[in-house]
């Protein structure tokens, strides 16, 4: 592939200052398809493993051109490659990154769902790193990290969805501390992405901004539908991770079984199976998969994910409503030749913390809401546009939203007042979810992203452990975030 200049990739967007390709939007004209290059065997990113408790690499953010299908696209990329490269370490494990902005942007470094200090140069999101820059980031896991499916990607206020829209994202994996019996494990990143005639990104309309922006075209480690195959009965680990700015992804895998074994953090106690799996912006799943004989497909079904009917003066808004086109095929999963001896089963997973049995030191009620007007909505904003808020206040870097004591036990009531969902992100500190429409969820379950849906209400335990410091939550539909959907917690 080959490196273009910033001044070629002006019409990107990337920054705020950008040029609008006219009309373009979300949608494909005719004669945009991309047809060949369908059905490649899938390729996963490079991987850089920690050694002896360190995991040290250099990571630049540059235009690129990268091949999607048969297409050359101007994007975005770490290290050249769309995803970026996977980061594997283990619990304990010290991770050093030397980040460098080769953009006309300024950007930062999120290792999105990792327990770690937001402090300093740790997962720190005030963090700006301004073109031609360079900054260090360190930081270490917990020793009894949880294990599983990570990922990283900018967090730099208001660019946030541009930067993650152009390619800007790739895998951690934090490792198991008991082997799980499987053939093989593959890392599958799914990005959405929209193309203008040109070969450049198409920037999204003012509409497509705050119903949250979704590319027609979704791939797999940026390839159009790969292909992955396996003998009968081999078992298969896919890491999937949801790298779109605003899709939900409702995976389903035609004519063959699969089993959920972890949802953003940890493991199931044991494995379930499952007829199709809902995964939110940032979210990822794993999935133990036995080949079956046949040719399967994986497809991302629709999800009605709320609109924006009646929000607009004028009828303006009416019949928008995001999520709801026809199912996408994401890969082929190719299942032939002579059956193999079956593994031995998954052991079962050490039961999770249940913090519903600690003391809760403070409540707190979070309303997700959206209203006409406008103050300070990022570089995108402008007359007209819809504000994002919580609590009725758009995000302020400067301000505290939600002061808590460290070592503390909360309960957040998290509400949406808006017809749309709203995917919650609270980084550092997971969030166990313990009451959902009404109900209590039953069993102990943790999760980074939470949804909560259009007029809807979730209730979460949050435990402030191991780090003091400043940190955010936000809406993952990062148009959102970059319109104010966003707010300041710090632990002392």
């Amino acid at each position: 592939m080959t490196r273009v200049s910033r001044r070629q990739l002006l019409a990107l967007a990337l920054g705020g200052a950008a040029a609008v390709v006219g009309g373009a939007g979300l949608w494909w004209t005719s004669g945009r398809r991309f047809t060949s290059g369908e059905g490649d065997e899938l390729a996963e990113p490079e991987e850089f493993t920690s050694h002896d408790g360190l995991l040290e690499l250099d990571l630049e953010t540059a235009p690129e051109r990268i091949r999607i299908g048969d297409r050359e696209v101007s994007m975005l990329a770490f290290n050249g490659s769309v995803p970026g490269p996977t980061l594997r370490v283990a619990p304990g494990d010290t991770v050093r990154v030397r980040l460098r902005n080769s953009l006309d942007a300024p950007t930062n470094l999120h290792v999105h769902g990792l327990h770690v200090s937001p402090e300093d140069n740790g997962d720190n999101p005030f963090i700006s790193v301004d073109p031609g820059q360079t900054f260090a980031y360190e930081f270490t896991l917990p020793a009894d990290h949880p294990p599983g499916t990570y990922w990283y990607h900018p967090h730099r206020h208001g660019y946030v969805a541009d930067q993650l829209a152009a390619g800007l994202f790739g895998a951690i994996v934090v490792a198991d501390l008991e082997s799980i019996p499987v053939t093989r494990e593959r890392v599958l990143v799914v990005s959405d992405l929209t193309v203008d005639s040109s070969g450049n990104l198409a920037s999204p309309d003012l509409m497509e901004q705050m119903m949250g922006r979704e590319g027609e075209l979704v791939v797999v480690n940026g390839q159009v539908r790969p292909r992955l195959a396996a003998a009968p009965g081999e078992r298969e680990r896919w890491r999937v991770i949801n790298a779109c700015t605003s899709r939900f992804l409702r995976l389903q895998l035609n004519g063959q079984s699969m089993q959920l074994l972890s949802l953003d953090l940890g493991r199931l106690a044991v494995p379930r199976e499952v007829p199709e799996v809902v995964v939110l912006p940032g979210n990822r799943v794993e999935l133990l998969v036995e080949g079956q004989e046949g040719s399967h497909t994986l497809a991302a079904l629709p999800v009605d994910r709320g609109g924006m009917d009646g929000m607009m003066g004028g009828g303006m808004m009416n019949g928008s409503r995001p999520g709801a086109s026809a199912p996408v095929e994401l890969l082929t999963f190719q299942v032939t030749g002579s059956p193999v001896d079956a593994l031995p089963p998954v052991p079962a997973a050490p039961a999770p913390r249940d913090l519903r049995g600690e003391p809760v030191e403070g409540r707190r009620r979070l309303d997700f809401g959206m209203a006409m007007g406008g103050g300070r909505m990022g570089p995108g904003g402008g007359p007209g546009m819809m504000a994002f808020t919580i609590n009725g206040q758009e995000f302020d870097p400067d301000r505290i939203d939600a002061d808590v004591a460290g070592g503390a036990v909360e309960e957040w009531t998290l509400t949406n007042s808006s017809p749309m969902d709203h995917p919650v992100h609270l980084h550092v500190w997971p969030m166990q979810i313990v009451e959902e429409g009404g109900r209590t969820v039953a069993e102990p379950r943790w999760q980074d992203v939470v949804n909560v849906p259009a007029f809807g209400e979730v209730k979460v335990l949050i435990a402030f452990d191991d780090f003091t410091g400043r940190s955010v939550f936000h809406c993952h539909i990062l148009d959102h975030e970059d319109l104010g959907m966003m707010g300041t917690v710090r632990a002392r």
